[in-house]
């Protein structure tokens, strides 16, 4: 009973702590966009999987965006992975948690690890979309496509552990709500970045 009330406290603490993290991060700082770079927006989300989540996790940056696809695609990327460390951090908490089985923590260890390979190909994606221009854009938008795919891939190898594992449910529901977050976003980046290398090669 103890180790089962430590756990329940451990779990609110992380939540409210997520929680507080999301506000503070999500609070836009700038002006308000002018309805053209929503517009924008909203009909570049179109194209997503996810276009709501897409539109919602992007247009408080259309005043920097404008009409940039470039922009967008860079924004988005970042908006991701900025949401996959935050489900890395929540991992590691959660990996720590007294009380849980062993498998549990070794599922959880497990994804600790997955998760961290998507922050490292987010990084490395973001790194090159600066050179996405010029004879190297075919290249490097090929290599940025492979990394979010891989990022994409290891978030969906992340949920899958957890399924295969009779795990708390408290602690199943808390991963699973960030894992398919991310897991969206990094879907949404990667059809952002389809459109903009079709736009691109439309214009040549």
């Amino acid at each position: 009973m103890q180790a089962n009330s430590l756990l329940c406290y451990a779990l609110v603490a992380i939540l409210t702590l997520q929680f507080s993290t999301h506000i503070n991060s999500i609070e836009p700082s700038k002006p308000l966009p002018n309805n053209t770079n929503t517009q924008y927006i909203k009909t570049s989300c179109t194209n997503t999987t996810y276009p709501r989540l897409c539109y919602h996790s992007l247009s408080i940056y259309a005043s920097k965006i404008k009409t940039n696809p470039k922009l967008l695609t860079n924004i988005a990327l970042n908006v991701t992975l900025k949401a996959t460390k935050s489900t890395s951090r929540l991992m590691k908490r959660l990996s720590r948690i007294h009380g849980l089985k062993r498998r549990e923590a070794a599922a959880l260890v497990d994804c600790v690890e997955v998760v961290g390979d998507s922050v490292y190909e987010l990084q490395r994606s973001i790194g090159e979309m600066g050179q996405a221009e010029g004879s190297k854009f075919a290249q490097v938008i090929d290599d940025i496509q492979t990394w979010v795919s891989a990022a994409l891939t290891d978030d969906d190898t992340c949920m899958d552990g957890f399924s295969e594992v009779s795990m708390n449910r408290k602690v199943k529901i808390i991963a699973r709500k960030h894992l398919l977050k991310i897991a969206h976003l990094t879907s949404n980046a990667l059809a952002l970045i389809n459109n903009f290398a079709s736009s691109h090669n439309n214009l040549q």
